[in-house]
């Protein structure tokens, strides 16, 4: 390892160590190779990041002819009720569209019907059944959505949990798939299939985490995560039109007023932009 990625692990950490609330994360430097962690390997609750997975196992099923992406489907009432993510709550029941933009709408707006709508086709079975097959150890799924009759303060960790290390992985498996058919293979898509997710990713419409204190015109394909104790990002960061690195960032235990009596959230949000920005300058 070299000294300048020394020096940016103490960076990181110590950008962690300064805030009242547990950080988790792994990066790699797609330059050098080299990666980082801060208890990249510990399980933390997965918030919405968990949905690059549901993409990645939804495109499988595209490709083995399970699913269509241009089969339509339907927002009702049923799924609309109770969501609390996303834009299509706000819409009118019945509204229908190809699941292609279902997927879109789950990364880039995170929105619940659309996971639901997603999620329901590939299945809770199928679902964990992917995320074990390509190696993500550390991941969970116990439901698709948050329950819509959870209370609200309950704790969101009992729907899902990851961990930074798989999350990165599964993005490089993504990344790597964009051009090679053997590593597109290993999840059950194809190079077309992988340049279609990073894509997506890339159209992320949430830009205060990973990409927050980056160049307006950076390029980051990512996916957020909002939890009640905290803040979440996975994404791959590219400069110049290059990869740069991959970033799993976790925030948990956020208190919901710091004593200088601003929100815990604002500095999770924060911290995540900090950590990226570390990385943007230093890799």
């Amino acid at each position: 390892m070299s000294a300048p990625h020394h020096e940016l692990a103490a960076r990181l950490h110590a950008l962690c160590d300064a805030q009242p609330f547990t950080t988790s994360w792994s990066m790699k430097n797609l330059r050098s190779g080299d990666t980082l962690h801060r208890a990249g390997n510990k399980p933390t609750p997965s918030a919405s990041t968990r949905k690059i997975a549901y993409l990645m196992a939804a495109l499988r099923d595209v490709h083995a002819g399970r699913l269509d992406l241009r089969e339509p489907v339907v927002a009702d009432e049923r799924l609309i009720q109770g969501v609390v993510s996303g834009v299509l709550y706000f819409m009118t029941p019945g509204l229908t569209f190809p699941l292609r933009d279902a997927l879109v709408q789950m990364i880039i707006t995170s929105d619940n019907v659309c996971t639901s709508l997603v999620g329901e086709r590939v299945t809770l079975r199928g679902l964990n059944d992917f995320c074990q097959a390509i190696g993500m150890k550390g991941t969970v799924i116990r439901h698709i959505v948050p329950p819509r009759d959870m209370p609200a303060d309950s704790d969101f960790d009992f729907v899902a949990e990851t961990t930074p290390q798989d999350q990165v992985a599964l993005l490089q498996w993504i990344l790597d798939g964009t051009t090679d058919a053997q590593a597109a293979g290993r999840m059950g898509v194809t190079p077309q299939l992988c340049r279609m997710a990073i894509d997506i990713l890339s159209w992320q419409r949430h830009r205060n985490l990973i990409p927050g204190l980056l160049p307006i015109d950076a390029k980051v394909a990512n996916k957020t995560g909002t939890g009640r104790n905290g803040m979440m990002d996975a994404g791959i960061v590219y400069r110049d039109g290059v990869p740069l690195f991959i970033l799993a960032a976790y925030t948990d235990k956020v208190p919901w007023t710091l004593p200088d009596g601003l929100p815990g959230h604002a500095a999770a949000i924060e911290t995540i932009a900090r950590l990226a920005r570390a990385c943007w300058e230093m890799c």
